[in-house]
């Protein structure tokens, strides 16, 4: 059996940075929280203390990011992702359905979750999801030339690492919450690798399409990694309910928590 078999078969068990109902007696809604590419669970610091008070929170940092481990030939695909995070989840022997929430690159991870595991989750909640389609698959010309720009600048970066790890710094040093995005030497392969294998290589269309549960999408009108052609495309699904914030950018400050917290309650 070689590494990558190995390590689906085997996955290891992620960082778990936040549970706030451990006990064996807790009754609670249990709500997972999976952040995104470059990002800790601290990305939920504004959404956790909304729904602790009747929610079980769990927040996991995601394979190779946070204080998870960064397995030193994963290739960081959707499956290996998602592998990480079963085992993990399974490890807290949850006793009934859970929503899932992911933000960015954690909403197509929850999204194959979701898909795979449909006796498991209640609810799918993603937060600013970049769902991007190959360029040639889009209609409308514009859509086709903006899908386009998306995978050309994210080609650049993966190439510049100097040029992406100095604008990592500067976006870090004024975004509003601590430690929200780190591209390091620690985990460079890690974010490199997520963002070919998992967001430029994602599959997220598809695997909507085999979700059970009822889907959210909450993003902001300002976020720039949002693809109005691939929305657009998900929006259609018969189970998916578009939320628009307006004046919100990616990040999950406290208007688009008190949205998320909005939909997550109306499940339940």
């Amino acid at each position: 059996m070689g590494f990558f078999d190995r390590l689906l078969r085997r996955p290891p068990r992620l960082h778990v940075a936040h549970d706030s109902g451990t006990g064996a007696g807790d009754d609670r809604p249990v709500v997972v929280l999976v952040h995104g590419l470059a990002s800790s669970s601290v990305t939920f610091d504004n959404l956790v203390p909304l729904l602790e008070p009747d929610y079980r929170c769990i927040a996991i940092d995601l394979l190779g990011f946070g204080q998870s481990p960064i397995p030193e030939h994963a290739r960081y695909t959707l499956d290996e992702h998602t592998a990480a995070l079963r085992r993990t989840i399974s490890s807290r022997r949850l006793r009934r359905p859970f929503t899932l929430v992911g933000h960015s690159l954690g909403s197509l991870i929850s999204a194959r979750y979701a898909a795979r595991r449909r006796d498991e989750v209640s609810h799918l909640v993603m937060v600013g999801p970049p769902v991007y389609l190959p360029p040639a698959a889009m209609g409308d010309p514009a859509d086709r030339a903006s899908m386009g720009l998306y995978f050309a600048a994210y080609q650049f970066l993966r190439s510049n690492r100097e040029f992406t790890t100095r604008a990592a710094d500067v976006l870090a040093s004024i975004a509003p919450i601590e430690d929200v995005l780190e591209v390091s030497e620690r985990n460079w392969t890690p974010f490199v690798l997520s963002l070919e294998n998992a967001i430029e290589s994602q599959t997220s269309l598809a695997d909507l399409a085999d979700v059970t549960a009822p889907v959210d999408i909450v993003h902001g009108t300002l976020d720039p990694f949002i693809a109005p052609g691939g929305l657009k495309i998900v929006s259609q699904l018969r189970k998916v309910t578009m939320t628009r914030v307006s004046g919100m950018d990616h990040l999950i400050r406290p208007k688009l928590a008190r949205e998320v917290e909005r939909v997550i309650r109306e499940h339940g």
